[in-house]
């Protein structure tokens, strides 16, 4: 929601949601009438008012999300865009778009939990409610703030909007914003543990473990924004991320009692998408009621011609050939071998290449096989489902697999409801349970040993952490005797790859270290191939494998990562940050890139 309307967030959040929906905790009864002051009488009643927080707010985010996550980062090929070439300004719709979405998940948290404070429902389901509410905001601004550097803080719309202080906001030092975040966390967490010792929490809302999960997240980011890496925030890291695995070692499931997955791609199958390594999570649903609660990836990134929509268009773009190299794939040197005999199961879940089929996507169709769905296609009685070019789409050669689902009868079998046009039930992993190992073993290192270069370490800590995540994934492995960061850094790269996440560990690296993030995007492969349609053609066709045509484009220029920084009036270090859009900063000035955020004392300022 963008400043220049603030004030029709509370409009917004008193109208809330009433549909109901094809998953589980969606649901909410329907109200013919109802207003913020007749609604919050009951358990049920105080339990959905929070349920539209897990989806609608956040919808017009979903393509910044990939945009900014993977395409800024050097993950994701998407042609002619700004963001792989880093000249995105505050015009760009995308950019614009997840901003406003992201000021209106804070509105609508704010609203609901200024609500809620006078629900007649059990103070349990008032606080489970609450703490949703704070969790959602904290990570509205966690977003925010590794975004666009120094941002206002809303702490309440009602009083912001009466003052008229929205008008005139003032960006707050980067610092002063996680200490909210952390603030607001922390009050998150109270609530929720006071919840659940006498309520049972629904499968796929947001518990206390969430809450420290994102709480974890925040310190490890934070540690490094004064242009150091602070050890005390280091510590809290790792506290908040030992609680979380403790926790699911206590419940004695998952891979080896980890609480994570036995096999990584099972995360991402819609029948699964209430996985418990799922601890924050955006809940689509395509029921059809409201046209903001469905998960629309699959348009934007699927193959012309894999759902039953006529609605993708996103085959033309794919994984980056830097992320290719990274998993170990070379398509202009390399031969087959190298991703069909690769032991990392993460490539096949992250990635369609060559031979690579899946049984989750055209169940009724003998299964999806990435080759003969371009080249020839399933035929089922009359009719032959294939892409709808003929020809390889991808620039890169790959595809994404990670948001997509497949047909309708796949989206039933997983979901139990249809999907629609741009319309899927298939959730969106914020934070997953591997996430916390990572971040423990870093925050583990300790601050001497945090950043590209650092020497490795021996303590049993980081190297369990980090090795349960590794294994996972290629099964084969053996413990290493040490762990560095730049191993930790490389296995979150696998790990969360087209999740949303990379740009950030950019953004976080680049509080302390620049230099290292800057001259790792210039030396990416973020451009394409060319002549691969003849390459895989051929070689569905004749079972040979020939790449001498196969160029990568050399002649387009090596972005510049500079264009996308601002000099921290702190630390003096450059940062990672893009700009606040632009009708915004016409109008109020007061959140030009020129101008400076000022200190506040938010715990002195603010409270719950």
């Amino acid at each position: 929601m963008k400043f220049s309307n603030l004030k029709y967030i509370a409009v917004a959040a008193t109208l809330s949601m009433t549909a109901s929906s094809c998953d589980d905790f969606l649901d909410r009864p329907t109200e013919d009438s109802y207003t913020a002051e007749n609604y919050y009488q009951t358990d049920a009643q105080c339990l959905s008012a929070t349920n539209y927080l897990y989806n609608s707010p956040w919808y017009d985010f979903q393509r910044g999300f990939i945009k900014v996550g993977e395409v800024l980062s050097g993950n994701y090929y998407w042609g002619s865009s700004p963001y792989l070439t880093f000249t995105v300004n505050g015009s760009d719709e995308d950019l614009v778009n997840m901003s406003y979405s992201l000021w209106g998940a804070i509105g609508h948290s704010n609203m609901v939990y200024n609500n809620l404070a006078n629900s007649k429902a059990s103070e349990a389901a008032r606080l489970q409610s609450q703490g949703e509410c704070l969790v959602w905001k904290a990570m509205g601004y966690f977003f925010l703030v590794r975004t666009f550097g120094e941002v206002p803080i809303v702490h309440d719309n009602g009083s912001n909007l009466a003052s008229g202080e929205y008008q005139t906001s003032t960006k707050v030092w980067k610092d002063d914003v996680y200490e909210y975040i952390v603030m607001t966390l922390e009050k998150a967490i109270e609530d929720l543990e006071k919840a659940e010792e006498t309520m049972v929490i629904a499968e796929g809302r947001i518990d206390q473990w969430s809450a420290k999960a994102l709480l974890a997240k925040v310190y490890l980011t934070k540690a490094g924004v004064k242009g150091t890496v602070e050890q005390t925030d280091l510590d809290n890291a790792a506290k908040y991320a030992k609680a979380v695995i403790d926790h699911f070692k206590s419940l004695g499931a998952g891979f080896q009692g980890t609480g994570l997955e036995e096999n990584y791609e099972d995360i991402f199958k819609l029948a699964n998408r209430y996985t418990k390594e799922g601890l924050l999570v955006w809940r689509w649903t395509a029921d059809g009621e409201n046209w903001t609660r469905q998960n629309s990836y699959q348009s934007d990134l699927g193959i012309n011609g894999i759902d039953d929509w006529g609605s993708t268009w996103g085959g033309w773009n794919g994984m980056s050939v830097d992320l290719q190299k990274a998993f170990g794939v070379d398509l202009e040197n390399g031969q087959p071998d190298s991703w069909l005999n690769n032991t990392d199961s993460r490539l096949h879940a992250t990635m369609m290449l060559p031979g690579f089929t899946y049984d989750q996507f055209w169940q009724d169709r003998q299964g999806f096989d990435y080759l003969n769905f371009i080249y020839e296609g399933r035929k089922v009685g009359d009719k032959t489902y294939k892409s709808v070019s003929d020809a390889l789409e991808s620039a890169t050669g790959a595809n994404t697999v990670k948001h997509i689902y497949g047909d309708t009868y796949d989206h039933q079998q997983g979901a139990g409801c249809s999907d629609g046009r741009m319309a899927s039930s298939v959730p969106t992993f914020l934070i997953r349970l591997s996430d916390v190992y990572l971040i423990y073993a870093e925050a583990m290192l300790g601050a001497s040993n945090v950043g590209p270069g650092s020497a490795p370490s021996t303590k049993s800590e980081v190297i369990d952490a980090y090795f349960a995540v590794h294994q996972r994934a290629v099964k084969s492995a053996s413990k290493p005797s040490s762990v560095s960061w730049d191993d930790i850094w490389k296995e979150r790269r696998l790990e969360f790859a087209m999740e949303g996440d990379r740009w950030y560990d950019y953004v976080r690296v680049s509080y302390y270290n620049p230099d290292f993030c800057i001259e790792e995007i210039k030396a990416q492969q973020r451009n394409p191939l060319w002549n691969l349609n003849d390459c895989y053609k051929n070689y569905y066709q004749n079972g040979t494998w020939d790449n001498t045509n196969v160029v990568y484009d050399n002649k387009t220029s090596v972005p510049n990562p500079v264009a996308l920084m601002k000099l921290d009036q702190v630390s003096n270090k450059q940062y990672f940050c893009l700009p606040f859009p632009s009708e915004d900063v016409v109008f109020n000035p007061n959140l030009g890139s020129n101008v400076d955020g000022i200190h506040v004392d938010v715990r002195a300022t603010y409270s719950y």
